[in-house]
């Protein structure tokens, strides 16, 4: 009896561990709810009651229901809308400004060794560079007005884009261009058709993946003299309150970044059907 209990243990771990194991979509439903929900759970017993005796202060943290019930006041009282399009705007902004530098540049690192000799120790230089330290610097550049907000996003933009456009050129296979050296291309044909081509669809993965991150940076970049933005209802909730749209407006960086992957996403797909990850 106890070998057979001890068997069946054994049978379920190895079941939930099995390494790489498909899992259905219900069951991936089911299981990618649970943490949610119990997230939620331990929130609420942490600010449920009166405030005074709470486990949790509502100044700090206010309970799920009350952060629900700000919805309203979040979106009429502080033109949520409005925010959005104005962040939407910068992100976009940045991020254009961004690939009219990083994208040439990226392409002249991946093709040519001493460009990329000469580029190499200020992309280093970047990779280790804290982010938050370009608000003062792009502060005394730019001033406090949208130009400087933008200028910090396609900063920090270039930052991550410029050696992933690079590395996706440099992994191009070499057969690629001993046969079209074979053929008799020319060296800007290979650039262009053959490491630009090959490494297309890499390169629009690390477009995908930049334009998120710059969802992350917005409330930096909205810190000083935003008159509008997320970004500023956050600071101006976490100096006077309510403390609840910091935590609304958190949910709603999070949709709208994960809308704009899909979008993404998809056209990945029509631009490159070839690639079954894209």
């Amino acid at each position: 009896m106890g070998e057979k209990m001890r068997d069946s243990r054994q049978s379920f771990v190895g079941r939930w561990l099995a390494i790489r194991a498909p899992v259905a979509i219900p069951l991936k439903i089911v299981l990618g709810i649970v943490p949610i929900v119990a997230i939620f759970l331990i929130w609420g017993a942490l600010t449920w009651g009166e405030a005074e005796k709470r486990v949790i202060s509502p100044v700090i943290l206010p309970s799920p229901v009350e952060v629900v019930l700000q919805v309203k006041s979040l979106w009429y009282e502080k033109e949520l809308s409005r925010s959005i399009l104005a962040s939407a705007s910068r992100v976009v902004g940045g991020f254009l400004v961004a690939l009219a530098v990083a994208f040439p540049l990226g392409i002249m690192m991946g093709s040519f060794s001493r460009v990329r000799a000469l580029f190499q120790p200020l992309t280093v230089f970047g990779s280790y560079l804290p982010i938050p330290t370009l608000v003062p610097l792009t502060l005394s550049l730019f001033g406090i007005g949208e130009t400087q907000k933008i200028m910090f996003l396609a900063i920090a933009f270039v930052v991550f884009l410029l050696p992933m456009f690079a590395r996706a050129l440099c992994e191009v296979d070499e057969i690629y261009l001993q046969t079209a050296q074979t053929l008799g291309a020319s060296r800007w044909q290979i650039v262009r058709h053959v490491l630009v081509g090959v490494s297309m669809g890499q390169i629009y993965d690390a477009m995908r993946l930049g334009f998120g991150i710059g969802w992350t940076y917005i409330i930096l970049a909205e810190m000083v003299a935003a008159d509008r933005g997320l970004g500023e209802i956050i600071i101006v909730a976490q100096r006077r309150g309510p403390k609840e749209h910091i935590y609304l407006v958190l949910v709603v960086i999070v949709v709208i970044a994960y809308c704009a992957d899909q979008i993404w996403l998809r056209l990945g797909r029509l631009l490159f059907p070839y690639r079954e990850d894209a």
